[in-house]
């Protein structure tokens, strides 16, 4: 079976009052998921920023900021 789509455009004004208009943690996830669908180097950094916390290369908040 053959996959049909439909393009369309839709202007960039549309999208962005259709995520203003998304409550605050679905946007929040919305942006992060595209981040990660356009960008290499973000889920390189989200892999590097899991590895440091897996072995332990992590500083406590105090440590960083001395409070």
């Amino acid at each position: 079976m053959l996959d049909k789509a439909i393009k369309m455009e839709v202007k960039p004004e549309i999208i962005f009052q259709a995520v203003r208009n998304m409550k605050k943690k679905e946007r929040e996830s919305f942006l992060e998921d595209l981040l990660a669908a356009t960008s290499p180097e973000y889920l390189r950094s989200i892999k590097e920023a899991r590895d440091d916390y897996k072995t332990g290369r992590v500083k406590s908040h105090e440590e960083v900021f001395g409070r």
